[in-house]
């Protein structure tokens, strides 16, 4: 069976959300931010897997049947004998949550358990998520994250701010900005990473880290931009009636890398365009679910130009 060239690794975990708290009925859905950009990759046609590790019990085996249902390449996914790793959102309007997961199994994923020569076959591995944050994870990633640019495969990197990524968070934060080829914020991801309302001022802190790196910045229904060591667009999303943005951000860094991988000969407006309309096909159904590559070519036909900024 042939490697895959596409993997993110991270997290993968359950979403335990409230459905009744008078009569304590919570909902568990699969999740996890650099496990949906897997999702997202495979559901667009391209070899992918998630590299993690996930429970032994019922918890992690949703998330195996999920990942199996994806497409993923399960030889990437480990499952030591450990308890899951659960996010608990207690309130959903507006959402609160918090995670448990103290010596869970994302904690213990080993990388040199991965298939033999599969470096040599990666194209892109993606980073990000709440895995950078939580030892010892987040020192295997780091490590790995370096001896993959070492090797020449390409990084991307999407933060995806949460509460935890407090002032012990920053020289990660500017680490990954520095390998990476590509990374995603939002406006929101900005403020939280940053502890500041400067937004712009951050964005350019940012960028100057690693000036050579291909920036996308999104900004919800305000559109997104695309910043490159050339110049910057920017590209208002589609008009479409919104059912769930859950899953919109990893969408949009999904179809980012798969423009830039299958589309190669198109321009950086061209790239940018895509991404905005995988994003936009995230939000057209419950849930963080993949979109297809026809409802992202639908939405691509609908949308404005990006112009220069």
């Amino acid at each position: 069976m042939t490697l895959p060239s596409f993997i993110a690794a991270g997290e993968a975990l359950t979403d335990l959300i409230i459905e009744d708290a008078a009569t304590q009925r919570w909902q568990a859905k699969v999740g996890g931010s650099t496990w949906n950009v897997a999702r997202a990759l495979a559901a667009l046609g391209l070899p992918t897997a998630f590299a993690g590790a996930i429970s032994n019990d019922v918890f992690g085996d949703a998330l195996w049947q999920a990942s199996e249902a994806a497409g993923l390449d399960l030889r990437f996914l480990q499952r030591p004998p450990k308890s899951p790793l659960l996010a608990i959102v207690h309130q959903t309007r507006p959402p609160r949550y918090f995670f448990v997961g103290d010596d869970s199994a994302d904690l213990h994923f080993d990388a040199t358990q991965l298939p033999s020569t599969w470096q040599q076959r990666a194209r892109w591995v993606h980073f990000g998520g709440i895995s950078l944050a939580r030892e010892p994870l987040a020192a295997k990633l780091l490590a790995l994250a370096a001896e993959l640019k070492s090797a020449g495969v390409r990084i991307s990197y999407d933060p995806n701010f949460r509460a935890l990524m407090d002032e012990r968070y920053d020289e990660t934060l500017r680490h990954m900005v520095a390998l990476a080829d590509v990374v995603k914020v939002s406006d929101e991801d900005l403020q939280g990473l940053f502890r500041s309302d400067d937004i712009a001022g951050s964005f350019a802190t940012l960028r100057a880290w690693n000036p050579a790196a291909l920036y996308l910045y999104t900004r919800g229904a305000e559109g997104a931009s695309l910043h490159g060591a050339t110049g910057s667009w920017h590209a208002q999303v589609p008009a479409i009636e919104v059912v769930d943005s859950v899953g919109a951000g990893d969408a949009s860094i999904a179809a980012l890398l798969y423009s830039l991988s299958q589309r190669s000969e198109l321009g950086a407006s061209e790239h940018l365009r895509f991404s905005i309309a995988g994003g936009a096909a995230a939000c057209l159904a419950a849930g963080a679910t993949p979109p297809s590559l026809a409802v992202i070519q639908m939405l691509l036909a609908r949308m404005p130009q990006a112009t220069p900024t």
